[in-house]
């Protein structure tokens, strides 16, 4: 009987050599790894060494060179400007005082800056200076306007010039209750035709006439059609409806429909320049989720430019409420008020202001009085516009941030 041969024995295993504890602390380095630093190794003791002082780029010369005060920069310019105010009672011209006194003034600056700070300071100076001058030059037309205006127009800035028509009046007194109705009326009536037809070619333009013989004639008419002069807007209209009521016919319609061919030219373009901002992600992903193009302009483009062209369409209005050249000829001027746009002519507040001011009365003063008045009503609306533009574009802006 044979027996199975037996296993061999096991062979022992080596033990294994034991690590040294791990240390998660910053690494300890002594003074044997770096010898040479002269931090720690510097005096023996651990303490930083002197430092040297840092020489200079260039030996001899500083590393930032000398420059002129801060007061010089608006210092010089008024100087030179209080020197020229003090020539004006000579007799010069202030149309040549002032030129004079920006040009001796910048050169003067020019030298002061070279001689002190070299000539690329003096160049950076210069250019301050001249478009600086320019800002100031363009601001003086502006601020004397606007003071001219509120110092003549606010003697009869009160109640009776509003509430109050120059029907029966001679002389002092009345007001502009019905220029100030028939403006408002003739400018609602011209936004109702405008924004319809501005909107919907805008949106034409950008979302389906792309690249096409139409939307580049429409784009060519509403350049022509943004520089032509008022009192052309005017003599269409005018034919337009003489066609129809006869020679003569004058009422608030036929002015609503003048400064409407003012007003769209300028609502297209604002209206296309906002919807051109739209992203066309945005498009791509609504049309993308089988949503009809007409459903994505409704709910994704317009909601996002409605505060461009919101802003847009005050900015028109104000282009067309103080117009004047269209609505002597489609409306004529009246001392009652008329409420009805469809009949019989109507008074707006810069006909009525050219015309006090162009056709005196009695006491022709009490008439001057009226103009500037209107004149004044006239740049509140403006300005008040113009911010209200301003205040929907930034409340209405599409949010940016997360």
């Amino acid at each position: 009987m044979m027996h199975p041969p037996s296993a061999p024995p096991p062979v022992p295993m080596p033990p294994l050599p034991r690590l040294p504890p791990r240390n998660f602390g910053p690494p300890q380095v002594s003074v044997e790894d770096y010898p040479a630093d002269p931090i720690t190794n510097g005096n023996g003791n651990g303490a930083e060494p002197p430092t040297a002082p840092v020489p200079a780029l260039i030996p001899g010369r500083p590393i930032t060179g000398a420059r002129l005060p801060r007061w010089a920069g608006w210092a010089t310019p008024l100087g030179f400007a209080i020197g020229g105010v003090a020539a004006l009672p000579s007799g010069i011209s202030p149309g040549i005082v002032l030129p004079v006194v920006l040009l001796t003034a910048t050169a003067f600056l020019y030298a002061w800056s070279r001689s002190v700070e070299g000539p690329r300071y003096a160049l950076d100076r210069a250019v301050t200076a001249i478009v600086t001058s320019a800002f100031l030059i363009a601001m003086i037309p502006l601020i004397s306007v606007t003071y001219t205006v509120v110092k003549n127009g606010s003697s009869r800035f009160d109640s009776e010039f509003f509430t109050s028509s120059m029907r029966g009046v001679v002389g002092a007194g009345g007001g502009a209750e019905h220029a100030l109705a028939g403006t408002l009326i003739v400018t609602g009536l011209a936004c109702v035709i405008s924004i319809p037809i501005g909107l919907l070619t805008a949106i034409y333009l950008v979302e389906y006439g792309k690249n096409n013989r139409m939307s580049s004639a429409l784009y060519f008419f509403v350049d022509v059609m943004t520089g032509i002069p008022s009192i052309v807007a005017g003599l269409f209209a005018y034919s337009l409806f003489a066609i129809f009521a006869g020679p003569g016919v004058r009422m608030g319609i036929v002015g609503a429909v003048a400064l409407s061919v003012l007003m769209i030219p300028v609502l297209v373009r604002a209206t296309v320049e906002m919807l051109k901002i739209v992203p066309n992600e945005l498009r791509e992903a609504s049309l993308a989720l089988g949503v009809p193009p007409w459903r994505t302009i409704m709910k994704v483009v317009i909601p996002t430019a409605l505060g461009g062209i919101a802003a847009g369409v005050t900015l028109a209005i104000a282009r067309i409420i103080g117009e004047t050249a269209p609505l002597l000829i489609t409306l004529g001027i009246t001392t009652g008020v008329n409420w009805n746009p469809f009949s019989e002519r109507m008074a707006t507040l810069p006909v009525f202001a050219y015309n006090s001011y162009a056709s005196p009365g009695i006491q022709r003063d009490a008439y001057i009085d009226r103009a500037w008045t209107a004149a004044l009503i006239l740049i509140v609306l403006v300005m008040a516009l113009n911010l209200l533009g301003r205040l929907i574009a930034k409340l209405f802006a599409p949010k940016t941030g997360r």
